[in-house]
C-alpha cells in the first residue's frame, strides 16, 4: 500500500503541467534532433514500420516504390509547413487515426495491393506526419536539417522493417507480420474513440 501510494505520489510530482509541441533537443545538432524526434514519436515510427511489413509482404517491387514514396513524400509534407500551410488543429490527430487504422487493417488483412497503392498509401502517410511533424516550426536552417534527419530515420527504418518480411515463408511467421497489424488497427480505432469522445486537445 505505501509503495502504491509513494509511486502515485511520484507520478503526480513528475507530471508536466502542460504539453507543448516541439523538436527534441538532443544536444548533437540539428540532423540528430530530427533523427530523435523521429525515434520518440510512436505515431511516426508505428506506421512506417506497419507499412514496410506490408509492402515487404508485397515483394521487392513494392517495398522500393513504396520506400521511395513515403520517403520523399516526409520531405514535402516537412517542407509544406516550414512554408506556413499548416492543417487544423483536429485535422492532423484524425488523419493520424486513420492512418492507423488503414495501414493497421491492410496489414492484417495482408491485403494484395499492387506497388502503385501501397505508394498511394504511403504518400499520404508521410504528407500527413510530415507536415504534423513541422507544423508551427519556423523555415531556419536548422529546422531544415532536422527534416532532413527525420526523412533519413523514416528510410532507414522503413529499409530495416521492410528488410524483415520480404524472404518470410513460412506461415507462423506472415501471422506474427499480419498480427501486429492488427495491434496497429486496434490503436488507430483507441485513437479514434479519443478524439469523438475528448475531441483533439491542442496547446
Amino acid at each position: 500500500m505505501k509503495k502504491r501510494l509513494a509511486a502515485t505520489l511520484m507520478l503526480i510530482a513528475l507530471a508536466p503541467a502542460s504539453a507543448d509541441a516541439h523538436l527534441v533537443q538532443s544536444g548533437m545538432g540539428p540532423i540528430y534532433d530530427g533523427i530523435s524526434h523521429f525515434g520518440l514519436s510512436p505515431e511516426d515510427f508505428l506506421p512506417v514500420i506497419g507499412l514496410a511489413f506490408l509492402a515487404g509482404l508485397r515483394g521487392p517491387r513494392a517495398a522500393r516504390v513504396t520506400m521511395a514514396a513515403v520517403t520523399f513524400s516526409w520531405l514535402a509534407g516537412g517542407a509544406i509547413s516550414l512554408a506556413g500551410l499548416t492543417l487544423q488543429p483536429i485535422v492532423l490527430p484524425v488523419l493520424t487515426a486513420l492512418l492507423f487504422l488503414v495501414v493497421g487493417g491492410l496489414l492484417a488483412a495482408n491485403a494484395e495491393l499492387p506497388p502503385a497503392l501501397c505508394a498511394g498509401v504511403a504518400t499520404v502517410l508521410g504528407i500527413v506526419r510530415g507536415a504534423g511533424d513541422m507544423a508551427g516550426v519556423a523555415p531556419t536552417p536548422s529546422h531544415m536539417l532536422a527534416l532532413l534527419g527525420m526523412t533519413a530515420s523514416v528510410f532507414a527504418v522503413f529499409a530495416l522493417a521492410a528488410s524483415v518480411t520480404l524472404p518470410l515463408q513460412r506461415l507462423w511467421m506472415i501471422v506474427a507480420a499480419r498480427v501486429s497489424g492488427s495491434w496497429l488497427a486496434a490503436m488507430g480505432l483507441l485513437f479514434a474513440g479519443w478524439i469523438l469522445r475528448y475531441g483533439a486537445r491542442v496547446q
